[in-house]
């Protein structure tokens, strides 16, 4: 890694963007797990902040994933490899448990925890062109070790998923949409476009309403259909007489537009 920030946040109305700065493979080394840990946290808190988007620098990768030079250096500092994986395991649960919109581009090389940090976002958009999206790990005798197995499990299904990874396989963005991995596919030139935009899109919303949905679709993995449908009313409930749900009723009657404030 050089001296150079890990980690680059820029702001736009209620859209922050996390930009991997590490150009042209954007590894995801010791300093930029911690800087995104304390961004995502930060990020969660910000009532300005109403979606994010999570990208990197340079038009070439998302990530080739971990820096794994740093491995043993990560492993003496945190005092072992468990707690090496606990934290990037710690990270994505945070940001998949965010309670606003999170958007993922994925362009290039996506690639072991290149392709783990996008499956823990909500919104996924891949390249027309040129994406190289996996889990390579077995073919340096490991196992995907930031949720891969289960969250690629969950998204595609348990078929793609086998075939992905004990294959080893790169697939490109117009086969992620094919089989569900991706949203949406771009060209290359107008990808992270499309991502701040539907991160604006996303931003103009009700934030408790959004917030409820997230909590009971993401909550929901874990729950019997009985307990989804009590998170679903709780959520319902929450947004009961607030002035986004006034002003979304008011809206519709008056056939425009609403202007949600987030209250």
């Amino acid at each position: 890694m050089t001296d150079q920030a890990p980690l680059l946040l820029e702001r736009d109305g209620g859209v922050a963007t996390i930009v991997i700065n590490d150009a042209p493979r954007n590894r995801m080394g010791l300093e930029f797990m911690d800087e995104l840990e304390r961004q995502v946290d930060e990020l969660g808190s910000d009532s300005a902040v109403r979606a994010i988007v999570i990208t990197a620098a340079g038009d070439e990768n998302f990530s080739v994933g971990m820096d794994l030079k740093q491995l043993p250096k990560g492993i003496e500092r945190m005092g072992g490899i468990e707690a090496v994986f606990d934290q990037r395991l710690r990270v994505l649960a945070a940001i998949e448990s965010l309670e606003k919109p999170v958007v993922a581009t994925m362009f290039g090389y996506c690639l072991g925890g290149g392709l783990e940090l996008p499956l823990a976002c909500h919104f996924r958009l891949a390249a027309a062109e040129g994406a190289q999206i996996g889990l390579p790990e077995l073919d340096l005798g490991f196992v995907p070790a930031w949720g891969g197995t289960a969250r690629l499990t969950r998204c595609v299904g348990r078929d793609h998923a086998l075939d992905m990874i004990l294959r080893a396989k790169k697939i490109s963005g117009p086969e992620a949409l094919r089989i569900g991995l991706a949203h949406e596919v771009w060209p290359n030139d107008e990808l992270k476009k499309r991502a701040h935009d539907l991160a604006q899109e996303l931003a103009a919303g009700p934030a408790i309403a959004i917030a409820g949905v997230l909590r009971a679709v993401v909550g929901s993995v874990d729950k019997t259909l009985e307990e989804a449908l009590a998170a679903e009313r709780e959520a319902v409930m929450q947004t009961m007489g607030t002035t986004d749900q006034s002003e979304g009723m008011r809206a519709f009657m008056e056939k425009r537009k609403p202007n949600f404030t987030g209250e």
